[in-house]
């Protein structure tokens, strides 16, 4: 396997130091944040769609530094009942453009989430009651959810590029569950980016998920979930914002804050247990410490795993 970096990670430095600091920590992949929920700090998608040169510059500087695209991120909610859902669809689509572009074949995103009919706002359905709760439910997977996703993996699966949907809470598909029930839908151009820091956080158990998706990882992200004290008093569900971090119920951290180490050989060991030998691409959510910090222990863990594996 190869350790790469979601560039989000180092968003507050320009994108030659933040390749050269990739390079640096040994990494050998890159996934580009493209906009929806990234402020997109590195790289310009209508800059790179236009301008062959600027491609061909951006390609240059990852091959100078030994590191290739592992992905492209365009997560956002392409299903929001607004004008924010037709800008997410049209960055979607112009990131699949971009990817065939750049010879990328993945894709990482959100599976997205509609309203309730008439609704101006995202509406997560997280239980069977009220009565109503089922209904509008129903209608946001046959109204809105299978018709999107039928569309927009059409397009995909004809440019040959894989959509790897990120299972987060607050997304129509947040569990495996509701991962293979668009599957079954829409058909293997549609797999999962795993990122384990989401499932923790829901209570599940990143190796049994690895063991059930199988073949159905087609990315993964290396994020892990510290479950806090307060959540004996309160539970998991936690509307607090992610900062500060203080008096919150969980909070994402770097690898090996959250899970031990030996937990985290688990989980790669369970991903080349299913056949995946590929990119596991660091995200950086943790809010404790420096970017450079939570970076360079995130990687000092993989590596770590990596080489246990192999040794």
């Amino acid at each position: 396997m190869k350790i790469g970096l979601i560039t989000d990670g180092f968003d507050a430095i320009p994108l030659n130091d933040c390749l050269d600091r990739m390079a640096e920590l040994g990494m050998e992949a890159v996934e580009f944040a493209l906009g929806g929920w990234s402020k997109a700090p590195h790289v310009k998608i209508d800059k790179l769609l236009s301008n062959a040169l600027e491609r061909d510059k951006l390609l240059g500087i990852c091959r100078e530094r030994d590191l290739f695209i592992s992905a492209l991120n365009c997560s956002g909610n392409p299903l929001h009942p607004s004008e924010i859902g037709e800008n997410d669809t049209t960055l979607a689509k112009k990131t699949l453009e971009l990817a065939y572009m750049l010879k990328v074949d993945r894709v990482v995103m959100m599976s997205g989430l509609p309203g309730a009919p008439g609704d101006s706002y995202p509406n997560w359905i997280t239980s069977s009651w009220p009565p109503e709760s089922l209904e509008i439910l129903d209608w946001q997977w046959k109204e809105r959810v299978i018709p999107f996703w039928r569309g927009f993996a059409s397009k995909a699966e004809k440019l040959g590029i894989r959509i790897c949907i990120e299972q987060h809470g607050r997304q129509v598909v947040y569990n495996n569950e509701s991962f293979f029930r668009l599957r079954d839908a829409i058909g293997p151009t549609v797999g999962v980016n795993f990122d384990p820091s989401h499932l923790i956080w829901m209570g599940g158990d990143p190796v049994s998920a690895i063991k059930r998706l199988g073949k159905c990882i087609y990315h993964v992200h290396g994020k892990d979930t510290y479950i806090e004290q307060q959540a004996l008093v309160d539970g998991l569900i936690d509307t607090k914002p992610v900062t500060p971090v203080k008096g919150r119920s969980w909070n994402y951290v770097s690898l090996g804050h959250g899970n031990s180490i030996r937990n985290w050989l688990a989980i790669i060991e369970a991903l080349k247990d299913v056949g995946y030998d590929d990119v596991i691409s660091i995200e950086n959510e943790d809010y404790s410490l420096d970017a450079n910090t939570a970076i360079s222990t995130s990687n000092s863990v993989l590596r770590f795993c990596l080489q246990k594996l192999t040794s």
